[in-house]
């Protein structure tokens, strides 16, 4: 493969490496109180994520999905509930060696809500359920709006701290569910027009992820956050995410098999039950720790485990594909 075709293919991962890096290079360009002003152009921005979202969701595609709820009770259960106790039991295992940042970063992956268009889309590429991981993915999303800050309440209580939740959630129905209703309501006169561009659509969206990355790094730079932990930090968050990312695979594996799902709800399954959302994930972040300057420490175990769900659920695609044609 040549470095042109893997930068185009590759290149929203190389983002964020460079995001990181221009915020160590001009931070105070992008931290709130500069030229960018962060602090409200990455609200706008996330409100711009979500109503694209909106904008490009099928409704139809929902429908199809909408009785297997075995796979639903399944999917949703690993997402809000197996993976933030795998994520809480390796903190409590590993103890002092993370920092309080560094632990919240890594509780806060662990209660996302999954992806949409990369389990989708693997779970296509494996001939799987299609309509059951576009149905738990969305409903995985919307859930995750208050679920996920409900885990992390719960998080900060045990250490005396509190989240102000009937505020963020106002704020998180203003910025995220109210953008994604009227996307959907504009949706039905504009469908023509949008769905051949869900494709520029999905670039926008990304480009705002590594602005809302850049910002978020840019404020801990700014506020010598990385003074306090330097590269260590990094590497631990590297090892938690690829901890994280073989345990729940091996779990999901195991309750595959345990409930004897075919080849087609297994694939939904495994691809919605182990994977964790950036695109809306770096916008929660940027929403429920707002005041709190560590924000791309925060953020750094989420991004390891977007590149490592990437690479090996493309290599596992393929190699599930490869068993498939050999049994043919």
């Amino acid at each position: 493969m040549g470095i042109n075709k893997w930068l185009k293919q590759n290149w929203f991962l190389v983002g964020l490496l460079g995001a990181a890096f221009l915020a160590w290079l001009t931070p105070g360009l992008g931290a709130a109180g500069g030229a960018l002003k962060s602090e409200m152009t990455t609200r706008l921005g996330v409100v711009l994520i979500f109503f694209f979202q909106g904008l490009t969701l099928s409704l139809a595609v929902l429908k199809k999905g909408v009785m297997q709820w075995k796979l639903h009770v399944f999917a949703q259960a690993f997402i809000f509930l197996v993976i933030p106790l795998v994520a809480l039991a390796m903190i409590l295992v590993v103890g002092d060696l993370l920092s309080p940042d560094l632990k919240l970063g890594i509780f806060f992956l662990g209660a996302l809500p999954t992806t949409i268009a990369t389990s989708v889309a693997y779970t296509a590429m494996v001939k799987g359920n299609v309509a059951g991981s576009v149905f738990n993915s969305t409903v995985a999303n919307l859930a995750g709006i208050f679920i996920t800050p409900l885990w992390i309440s719960l998080w900060l209580q045990t250490s005396g701290e509190t989240l102000p939740l009937g505020r963020l959630f106002l704020d998180i129905s203003l910025m995220l569910l109210a953008p994604l209703v009227a996307g959907q309501i504009i949706r039905p006169l504009v469908y023509q027009w949008t769905d051949p561009l869900k494709k520029l659509f999905s670039t926008l969206s990304s480009l705002i992820i590594l602005f809302i990355v850049y910002a978020a790094f840019s404020n801990s730079w700014q506020q010598n956050i990385w003074a306090a932990h330097g590269t260590g930090t990094a590497v631990l968050a590297a090892a938690a995410a690829i901890i994280l990312f073989f345990t729940v695979m091996a779990l999901v594996w195991s309750g595959i098999r345990l409930f004897r799902f075919n080849h087609e709800n297994a694939m939904s399954a495994l691809f919605c039950g182990s994977q964790k959302t950036l695109a809306a994930g770096a916008p929660m972040a940027n929403l429920i720790f707002a005041s709190q300057p560590g924000l791309g420490i925060i953020l750094l175990p989420l991004m390891f485990y977007h590149i490592i769900q990437l690479f090996l659920g493309g290599l596992l695609v393929n190699r599930i594909n490869q068993k498939a044609g050999q049994e043919d």
